[in-house]
């Protein structure tokens, strides 16, 4: 149980620190990203829609509890993640989008870290509890 909570926090911290890194300057509306935008062909008002959604998300997977809101938060992350490296894939070559890939292996990792441990936990849980009515 020790490794799986540890290898969680490991991979969600870091999916979190590069979400939260990507959403804080679509929140700024810094030029960068509206013209990383302008650039994939995108609306420039689309840029703090998806800063606050990815911030919404990041909160999502950090908060203990609220499994459901865990699941929306971990596909909501995923698709704007997938989705940025789909549109990027059309103008640019694969060696810029290529190591993008690895953003959503981590994200994935996380989830699959996550459902690990809300399994064990939910068990023990029952567990416990069956213990206790037989006692």
């Amino acid at each position: 149980m020790k490794k799986t909570a540890t290898r969680y926090w490991i991979f969600t911290g870091l999916f979190a620190f590069i979400m939260l890194g990507s959403a804080i300057p679509d929140i700024l509306i810094m030029p960068m990203a509206v013209e990383g935008f302008k650039g994939i062909g995108f609306p420039a008002p689309l840029v703090p829609f998806l800063g606050w959604a990815k911030l919404l998300g990041v909160i999502g997977i950090l908060v203990p509890g609220y499994p459901r809101i865990k699941e929306w938060a971990y596909a909501g992350l995923m698709y704007d993640i997938i989705g940025a490296i789909y549109a990027v894939a059309f103008i640019e070559p694969v060696a810029t989008w290529g190591p993008m890939l690895v953003i959503p292996l981590i994200g994935a990792l996380s989830y699959v870290y996550y459902q690990k441990k809300y399994h064990t936990t939910a068990i023990s849980n029952e567990t416990s509890s069956l213990k206790s009515t037989l006692a």
